[in-house]
Formats: structure tokens, C-alpha cells, sequence
């Protein structure tokens, strides 16, 4: 008859079965907070941030960060610096992960990595999302023309040269179509500040 696998050894196979393992899913397999707590002393795993651990040699992906945020804020969007460096529309990689939550809820609490966070309403919030699997984590990140219109409504923030090259990166590398980005300017209600910049550059 064979032997049940220790709580250390279920952990190290939940561990390579996920880039990033989360308290729950191991408290949901039966395993004790106690042994993550050891393991992590030991060496065995690497506590990431609150609740959520990983191998010390894993082998992670350039958008790592965006599957941690995920995890800790599963409703939140990817939005404009780090959404345009997702979808290659940016030489620039932000140092911190730019979040979009929404108007009337919660602000998530995430500690590590570093998050910014933009609260969006309406269709400002839920148009253009689009979800991806990075390393085996469900990540909402925009859709490039909604990720351009959101520069334009944020161009105080990212500023309107970053704005600007996104629309010319946009359109240079055909990201998505003018019918797209005319929508998502209208979901952002800037179609009017961006009108004369695609005029210019169509």
C-alpha cells in the first residue's frame, strides 16, 4: 500500500503544478499553515508576498508580477503603463504594477509587489477587458485601444508625449483597428481630446 505524501512533499508537488502557490490552495489540499511557515525557514519555498509562496529556483515569466497582483486582486484590470509594456506597445517597464479597480469597491490591499491604483467607473471600467493565463493565473489586463484611450483620460498622469506615442505605436504596429480605438475613447469619453491626434497621424 502506498504511502500518503507528507505535507511538505504535497506542497512541493502544488508548488511545481503552480508557478505561484497560494496559502488557500494549500489549506484546501490539507496542509497546515505551520509547514509554510517552516518550509519558507528552511529554504524549501519563498514567501512572495501575504499568502502567496513559490519555489526558490522557479523558472517565471517576464510578466510574473502581473500573476501576483492577480491573484491577491482577481477582479482588478491591468491598465495603462503596464498594460501598454504587456502588449508591447512601450520600451518603458514600469516599476510598479498599474491597477484599475472599481468605483464603489474595496481597494485592494496588496503589499508586494508595488501597485498603483486607478478607480474607474462604468464603461470606463469594464470596457475593453481582456483575460489572459500567465503562468497558470487568470490576469484581466485592457485591450490595447481601450489601454490608449485610458492614456488620453490619464494624460496628466502618464503625460501626453507617453499618450501620444502609444496612439503612434498603436497604429504603427496595428494593435487593434481605428473602429476599436474610436470606441474605447468614447467608453473613456476623451473621443474629442483624441480625434485631431488620430487625424494627424492616419
Amino acid at each position: 500500500m502506498a504511502k500518503s505524501p507528507t505535507h511538505r512533499q504535497l506542497v512541493l508537488q502544488l508548488a511545481r503544478e503552480d508557478p505561484i502557490l497560494t496559502a488557500r490552495t494549500a489549506r484546501e489540499a490539507g496542509v497546515p499553515y505551520a509547514t509554510l511557515s517552516r518550509m519558507v525557514r528552511d529554504g524549501e519555498l519563498v514567501r512572495v508576498s501575504r499568502g502567496l509562496y513559490e519555489l526558490p529556483d522557479v523558472e517565471v515569466s517576464e510578466h510574473h508580477t502581473l500573476a501576483e497582483v492577480a491573484l491577491r486582486a482577481p477582479r482588478g484590470v491591468i491598465c495603462l503603463l503596464s498594460a501598454l509594456a504587456f502588449h508591447e506597445l512601450t520600451t518603458e517597464l514600469p516599476f510598479e504594477v498599474w491597477l484599475a479597480y472599481e468605483r464603489g469597491t474595496r481597494p485592494p490591499a496588496i503589499d508586494t509587489p508595488q501597485v498603483r491604483l486607478f478607480r474607474l467607473s462604468g464603461r470606463s471600467y469594464n470596457h475593453g477587458v481582456q483575460t489572459y493565463d500567465i503562468e497558470g493565473v487568470e490576469v484581466r489586463v485592457y485591450s490595447p485601444a481601450k489601454t490608449v484611450a485610458d492614456c488620453f483620460k490619464f494624460r496628466s498622469t502618464v503625460g501626453l508625449d507617453v499618450a501620444m506615442e502609444s496612439l503612434r505605436d498603436y497604429l504603427r504596429h496595428r494593435a487593434g483597428s481605428i473602429d476599436d480605438l474610436w470606441l474605447a475613447a468614447k467608453a473613456c469619453r476623451v473621443h474629442e481630446v483624441i480625434r485631431p491626434y488620430m487625424d494627424a497621424l492616419a
